[in-house]
């Protein structure tokens, strides 16, 4: 600790000595911030957005006449239905006539999915999942199909054209990302000045130490998407330079939540690679919503009007930040279980139980992040606008119902809309936080200068009034569109996805990061009622930080290109065309069952 309080604590002196070398310094990194901001995320953002998405193929209908139908999913609706996976143009056919599924074992299996036609392999008619191998013939009414592998041919044509899509390189992203977290501390020390904390320092280069030893293991491991890392690593960054603002004492617990939140990240898509290790958690992760809310409501503090704290040790930690990923574990579904008829029921249970619970602890805010997200998944299961509108009716009586009896919960959404009104009451935060916003300009007062931090919930609630006033409306703005981009990101992704339980996982998760950005940066400026919402990545709290990063791990799942995501186990591409041309070469045999194992492996 000597080898760094001596010299920090010099620089400091001389700069109480010099002033104008702070002044300068901040009036030029204040201008000079917005463009690493820009170059940072230009590369992450562009690769995200613009590179076309060619599906993985895993094999093929041919039709009568020979044409190939290709199979792009895991998961294939075949059927009349525009929306059909697999299109087929046949009055015999249904609009949903079967699903051809592929399971975490290599094997394949067809469903009939209540069809007038019918479903029939190999001549005997499909009773619930019935496997098949390649060669065999699957019949839907009427219209046989033999199901194949690709040729060599063609799979090394879309292996090249995957190739071609490889995301862009991080390394000069994150070699901006480095300079920026630099320039930041130093101007953080030049702020304090005799009161700086050792920790800024030291926060600073543990990130950067981090965020380098991340992309060295994992890119050692040939994965080479590190798009999204570097979004989260600059937000993330903002946030310990409002922490070092607001609260310079939180910094090592803020720092250690980054470590434990990419620790998640990286572990809950790991254990993401297998479905079926997936489903068989889905009611254990069920039972650990309810239980991180139940036991919050008995053992959980006030803080701010909500019941949503639980402190050990001196140590806060909100539990309902967990409780999102767990519930969306839980409520994501594979396309097999779509098929069952009422599969919303448990879900909708679950969303009851758990929304109730944020409601007896006074969180609407999070009841309404849950909320919105449950409509999300419960679309994306269903497709069912009427039960939808339904669950919508429901929701408002149940509400209406809760405000009658308790009347004082009104009083929280008094100022929304009219906050100036209210200046030194219901209004006070937010009519202070569009202050120091306007103050902040286009660039900014610079990190540490500002004053809003001395209003509470200054750097949760209200960060994006933080993050205007010092580091300007620009890099705030960048801030936003972040998250906007990991959301179109996986709207994009999700055209291609291997499975429905991804889609599902990773939507829900987008959705929730966007919607909570919402509630956030509109509710700071009274757009929107303040809910008491952390802005993802970016405000002061461990739990919120891990949340955000356990989420990432959905969208990261989601990311179908090649060596993108550590979520996807591939195989080297040279054993990968040995085995199909063996499937596709061998007279003997080519449909068996030693070629269908060599298939089994993505």
């Amino acid at each position: 600790m000597e080898l760094i309080t001596a010299p920090l604590q010099t620089a400091a002196i001389w700069l109480a000595g010099h002033p104008m070398a702070g002044v300068w310094y901040t009036a030029v990194v204040r201008v000079l911030f917005p463009v690493l901001a820009v170059l940072i995320l230009f590369r992450a953002v562009r690769s995200l957005l613009r590179i076309p998405r060619t599906p993985e193929t895993w094999g093929q209908l041919s039709l009568p006449n020979g044409s190939p139908l290709l199979l792009t999913h895991w998961e294939n609706i075949i059927g009349r239905g525009k929306t059909a996976d697999v299109y087929l143009n046949y009055p015999s056919i249904s609009r949903q006539h079967a699903a051809l599924c592929r399971g975490e074992d290599g094997v394949w299996r067809v469903y009939d999915l209540g069809s007038k036609g019918g479903t029939m392999v190999n001549g005997i008619a499909a009773e619930g999942a019935v496997s098949v191998q390649m060669g065999d013939t699957i019949t839907l009414g009427g219209v046989p199909l033999v199901f194949l592998p690709q040729t060599v041919a063609e799979r090394e044509e879309t292996e090249q054209r995957r190739l071609a899509e490889r995301p862009a390189a991080m390394w000069p992203s994150f070699l901006w990302l480095t300079v920026f977290q630099v320039l930041t501390c130093i101007q953080l020390v030049i702020a304090a000045g005799t009161e700086v904390s050792i920790w800024v320092p030291l926060s600073f280069f543990g990130l950067t130490a981090v965020m380098w030893l991340y992309a060295v293991i994992l890119r050692c491991t040939r994965c080479v998407g590190f798009e999204m890392e570097t979004i989260a690593f600059f937000l993330s960054t903002l946030s310990l330079a409002v922490t070092a603002s607001s609260a310079p004492s939180s910094l090592p617990k803020q720092l250690a939540a980054i470590v434990l939140g990419l620790m998640l990240f990286l572990t809950l898509g790991l254990f993401l690679r297998d479905l079926s290790r997936v489903r068989k958690s889905r009611w254990c992760m069920a039972g650990a919503a309810i239980g991180l809310l139940a036991v919050t409501l008995v053992l959980g503090q006030a803080k701010y009007g909500a019941v949503n704290w639980i402190s050990i040790g001196g140590l806060s930690f909100q539990p309902s930040e967990i409780a999102k990923i767990c519930y969306i574990f839980a409520g994501a579904a594979t396309l097999e279980r779509l098929f069952h008829k009422r599969n919303l029921t448990m879900f909708i249970l679950l969303t009851g139980i758990c929304i109730g619970l944020l409601g007896l602890m006074s969180d609407f805010g999070t009841a309404a992040i849950f909320f919105v997200t449950f409509l999300v998944i419960a679309y994306l299961r269903s497709g069912d606008w009427a039960t939808l509108t339904l669950i919508c009716g429901g929701a408002v009586f149940g509400a209406g119902i809760i405000v009658t009896f308790k009347p004082y919960i009104l009083s929280r959404f008094a100022s929304w809309g009219h906050a100036w009104e209210a200046a030194s009451t219901t209004g006070y935060q937010q009519t202070r936080t569009m202050s120091a916003a306007a103050s902040g300009g286009l660039f900014g007062m610079g990190g540490g200068n500002g004053w809003l931090h001395r209003i509470p919930a200054a750097d949760t609630d209200l960060v994006f009034g933080m993050l205007c006033e010092e580091w300007g409306l620009l890099i705030a703005v960048l801030a936003v569109l972040s998250i906007v981009t990991l959301a179109i990101f996986t709207v994009r992704a999700c055209r291609v996805g291997r499975s429905s339980y991804y889609i599902i996982a990773a939507c829900a998760a987008g959705s929730l990061l966007v919607f909570q950005t919402c509630l956030n940066v509109f509710g700071s400026v009274d757009l929107l009622p303040l809910t008491g919402v952390t802005f993802p990545f970016v405000s002061n709290g461990g739990s919120a930080m891990m949340s955000a990063w356990g989420l990432l791990a959905f969208l990261k799942a989601a990311d179908t290109r090649e060596n993108a995501s550590f979520a996807i186990q591939r195989k080297p591409q040279r054993r990968l065309r040995e085995e199909i041309r063996r499937m596709v070469e061998e007279p003997q045999d080519p449909f068996g069952e030693e070629e269908e194992a060599g298939h089994e492996e993505d």
